[in-house]
């Protein structure tokens, strides 16, 4: 085996044309920059490491004799290999819940992607780890200030002829050109992508396929998004320019340069070709297509029609319900984020199907401008067309059309019709702007499903099986009376036992916790002054952990998102002010604690609240809670509600009461106002049973 060069050094081939130009180019085969190579100290562990790019190592020749129980490639940040690591899965497109345990090699080229987040300067070292026995089979240590290569932005097109113009194409690595933005009117009779080397494009260069891989001469672009790769041994670092180029007519359309010191990363397969414009050729026929998800409860039929697929959904929906349907945001997994769905319901005030163009910009409720979203909400444009709608025998079934090629870059994907794509669908209810809210983990898909949308006659659904109308008994709802300190923190929304079930609100998943307690009804007392310790998050950049506390007479909430318009109908009483020109901002905004899951949601598990929150852990980010006072005017309403300035349904009631008047006891339904439903009956909070039993026995 040739000796590697040593770290931090880049070897150089000098190419002299016989023009008398000098070309700079990496050698080939190019892996990236050199590490290390992989100590061995047990099981045969071989391999030599390189740095693809900022997330991305590639292990040459590896070998491992796999006999280890428990063994996976590791990484970590700590001084030496331990258990303190993270996990990185091999392969990366495994099918089983779990990833798997790392199977024996002899000379294998090992591809790995560091966990989302991580990049080669948060770490130290990579190991293959046996978790079980907690032994280091063998390492390599990443050198401190290593520099690995990275995509190189370039300018656009220059603009020459057809109407030719694109935003800054990127080269993403050695092989691959990312045109975003693309225009060309498709009128040259013979166009083609085009690279070769000297000063400008001219007849010696070599045609480059389209993002289909095919070398037709080129069609109209109207704003897409495109990836090119070079054909063959081609890489950047041979050629000097890249242009669209009309082969017959010797004609340069438009070119842009590429710069002799690239240092892109390698092409050795990390580069995902995901393209906005990967349209078929040839129009594909009717078919009949239909797949069965989410536990057979919902049927997603498709056709493709020209440059539209036409989706049915059909399933057993509940009035307040939605089904909704697209593509994920990841290949090969489930992933919400990043994904593009299309929301159907039934709209009983018009009773008329809808369907809504959504889009997942974070994984946290629609503000109005990051979230699950409405794309039109966000200023885009709804490319879901309604076809049809009908509700027969308990089953809703809507169609609706959109177009394969995604419409905004920013916010729409693809559908292709070249290969199968992973999708995701879920049920969920519907809020009171009738948007889809958070639905549960049994209401989404939990692997994989992939759908080929060019496939005819594809049908495997069966029937639809019915959708769980039942539920569990939800915890009666809780009060917090004499006091005047209270703690607000976020946490999970109870699944069917919580915040749904007890305010008759659709929950985004998450709720006040008020004293640790879910949604409790708080009572406080006119002319008496309160204090909250606000913890909700005030990292404004993060709407997922952004939820600044205030008191309103809104049982939605949501002040902040809402028109102006809208928020005159609400009247606020704290955690409100205005600034000098008038606009509105929240005032109670602290640092960010949640009780969060040791494991699963055990809602459905838990037959009261305190067993659930037995279930919970606190975690608080660094930074001090915001202080809100208030005090009690006398004019203040009855019934009031401590809200989410950015979110709607995260809180619940406040009672308002003159000095003296009795809380209610359980089972007191005369001294109960405006119960969100009159089956539940009301439990005490843990912070206020010593002082309501004293009353009882001074009774």
């Amino acid at each position: 085996m040739a000796q590697a060069p040593p770290r931090g050094v880049l070897p150089l081939v000098l190419l002299i044309l016989n023009v008398g130009t000098i070309y700079c180019r990496r050698p080939e085969p190019y892996y990236g920059r050199f590490i290390g190579k992989l100590t061995q100290y047990a099981h045969g562990i071989r391999g030599m490491v390189y740095a693809v790019d900022e997330s991305t190592v590639f292990v040459r020749g590896f070998a491992y004799d796999g006999t280890g129980p428990d063994a996976y490639f590791w990484v970590g940040d700590s001084p030496q290999p331990s258990p303190e690591g993270i996990l990185v899965p091999y392969p990366e497109d495994y099918v089983s819940r779990d990833p798997p345990v790392l199977a024996a090699h002899t000379n294998s080229d090992i591809l790995l992607r560091l966990p989302p987040g991580k990049r080669l300067r948060d770490i130290k070292w990579l190991s293959v780890w046996c978790r079980r026995f907690t032994v280091n089979f063998g390492d390599v240590f990443i050198p401190s200030g290593l520099d690995p290569p990275r995509p190189r932005v370039l300018p656009e097109f220059k603009r020459l002829a057809h109407g030719l113009r694109s935003g800054n194409i990127s080269v993403l690595d050695a092989k691959t050109f990312y045109i975003p933005n693309l225009h060309y009117d498709g009128a040259g009779p013979d166009a083609y992508f085009w690279v070769g080397n000297g000063t400008e494009p001219n007849p010696f260069g070599t045609k480059v396929p389209n993002e289909q891989g095919s070398l037709h001469p080129l069609r109209g672009y109207l704003g897409e998004d495109i990836e090119i790769v070079l054909p063959g041994k081609l890489t950047a670092y041979d050629v000097d320019w890249l242009a669209v180029w009309c082969v017959e007519y010797r004609h340069n359309f438009g070119h842009v340069l590429i710069p002799k010191d690239l240092d892109v990363p390698p092409a050795l397969g990390q580069t995902k070709i995901t393209t906005s414009s990967t349209t078929s050729q040839t129009p594909i026929s009717a078919s009949n297509n239909c797949k069965e998800i989410l536990d057979k409860r919902l049927q997603v039929r498709w056709e493709i029609q020209g440059d539209h697929v036409q989706v049915t959904l059909a399933a057993r929906l509940r009035k307040d319900q939605y089904m909704a349907f697209g593509l994920s945001g990841a290949e090969g997994r489930p992933a919400m984020l990043g994904a593009d769905v299309v929301v159907a319901y039934w709209d009983i005030r018009a009773n008329q199907p809808r369907v809504v163009d959504y889009s997942i910009s974070h994984l946290a409720q629609c503000d109005g401008e990051r979230g699950v979203c409405p794309d039109l909400r966000l200023g885009g444009s709804n490319d879901a067309i309604l076809v049809s709608g009908l509700q027969k025998d308990g089953v809703t079934t809507i169609s609706y059309r959109r177009p394969l090629l995604a419409t905004e870059a920013d916010r729409d994907k693809e559908v292709l019709t070249s290969r199968p794509q992973s999708v995701i669908a879920a049920f969920g209810p519907l809020n009171s702007r009738y948007e889809a809210n958070a639905h549960s983990f049994m209401d989404t898909t939990r692997s994989d499903v992939q759908i080929d949308f060019g496939t005819t006659n594809d049908n495997t659904c069966l029937g639809l099986a019915e959708l769980d109308a039942g539920g569990p008994a939800p915890w009666p709802p809780r009060i917090i009376a004499h006091t005047t300190n209270f703690t607000a923190r976020i946490g999970p929304a109870g699944g069917r036992r919580g915040y749904t079930p007890i305010t008759g609100h659709p929950s985004w998943g998450i709720a006040w916790y008020i004293n640790d307690q879910l949604i409790p009804e708080i009572y406080v007392e006119r002319g008496e002054t309160y204090t909250f310790a606000v913890e909700g998050g005030d990292d404004r950049t993060n709407p997922a952990k952004f939820h600044p506390f205030y008191i309103s007479d809104s049982s939605e909430g949501g002040f902040g998102q809402k028109k102006p318009e809208d928020q005159r109908k609400q009247r606020v009483f704290a955690g409100v002010a205005y600034d000098n020109e008038g606009y509105p901002y929240p005032t109670a905004v602290g640092r960010y604690c949640e009780w969060t899951h040791k494991t699963t949601d055990q809602a459905l598990q838990s037959e009261t609240f305190e067993q659930y929150m037995e279930t919970l852990q606190l975690e608080c980010e660094p930074g001090e809670p915001s202080v809100l006072n208030w005090t009690v005017a006398h004019e203040t309403p009855d019934l009031l509600y401590y809200q989410c300035y950015t979110h709607n349904n995260l809180g619940w009631k406040i009672h308002v009461v003159d000095p003296g008047t009795p809380i209610p006891l359980p089972g007191d339904k005369s001294a109960i106002t405006n119960m969100a439903t009159p089956l539940l009956s009301l439990s005490l909070s843990l912070v206020s049973l010593t002082a309501l039993y004293s009353m009882v026995r001074s009774r």
